[in-house]
Formats: C-alpha cells, structure tokens, sequence
C-alpha cells in the first residue's frame, strides 16, 4: 500500500512538469569580465561554477573572450525614509544599483546598456547600532547575490553572439 502511494506521488510529480532548476545555458563559451570588485568577483564565481562558460582572466585583454561584459556602474544608496516624533531617523531603504552591458571584442551591443536595481527596508534603533550595522552588510551582501542572479537569466537569455 505505501509503495503504490510513493509510486502514484512520483507519477504526479513526473506529470506536473516539476524540474530541478539546471545551470544557465549561454550562447557563448567565453567570458571576459574586466571590472574589478565585490560584485565583479561574485559574477566570475557564478559564471565559472556554472561550467559551460570560460571566464578569462582579469588581467588577460578582453578580446581574447566571445563576449565582454561591462560594469558600466555599481553604486549602493542608503536613503532615510522614516523619522519619529522626535526627528530621529527609524527606517533606512537600502538600494544597490549597477549599470553593465554585454558586448562583442568588435563592439557590437548584445545587451544595451541596462541598469538593475534591489532595495531593502531597515528599521533603525540607536540602541543597537553595531547590530543594525552587521544587519546592513547582510543585507547589502544579499543584494549582490540577487543582482548576480539576475544578472545571470539576462546573460543566459542572449540567444546569438
């Protein structure tokens, strides 16, 4: 009886078209990423833990790759949005916002210029600001991991190079 149950459960499972999520399949083998920083680091990580996708060295000339991809921009905000009674600051918005493009080594635009943004609410307390900077980092760092992702689905979306 159980193992008809277990059967008929992985049946529908089969019929519903469940599936795993797979690595991103790109249109291109290699990768040049010539930007320097946290963000950029994350992205040659990603790309290269992914595995069909050569990530070049840094220090290598782009056109060595299939494509380049540009951090046009990466810039993080941290902007008040709530005050008390008292004028004293009790909410943060937090937004990290980068600008890139993909393109050829001969220049020809695979993806325009194209900004991405995250943001995150923070309440603040003045009792507790080394948690509520540690809370910040985390936060920021989560950001990056969402843009990267992002940044991924639009890299495996280029269908010709």
């Amino acid at each position: 009886m159980e193992r008809r149950l277990f059967l008929a459960g992985c049946a529908a499972l089969a019929g519903c078209g469940f599936e795993l999520r797979k690595p991103p399949d790109f249109a291109f083998r290699s990768i040049a990423i010539p930007a320097a920083g946290p963000l950029a680091n994350e992205l040659r990580r990603t790309i290269g833990s992914a595995g069909a996708v050569q990530v070049t060295p840094r220090q290598a000339p782009p056109e060595q790759a299939q494509v380049v991809l540009d951090l046009l921009n990466e810039q993080r905000e941290k902007v008040v949005v709530g005050l008390n009674a008292s004028g004293q600051v009790r909410e943060f918005q937090l937004r990290s916002i980068i600008r890139f493009r993909l393109r050829t080594p001969q220049g020809r635009e695979l993806i325009p210029e194209t900004e991405l943004v995250q943001q995150r609410d923070i309440s603040f307390s003045e009792s507790a600001v080394l948690a509520k900077e540690a809370e910040e980092s985390l936060l920021y760092r989560d950001m990056q991991t969402d843009l990267v992702q992002q940044l991924m689905r639009r890299l495996a979306a280029v269908k010709t190079v």
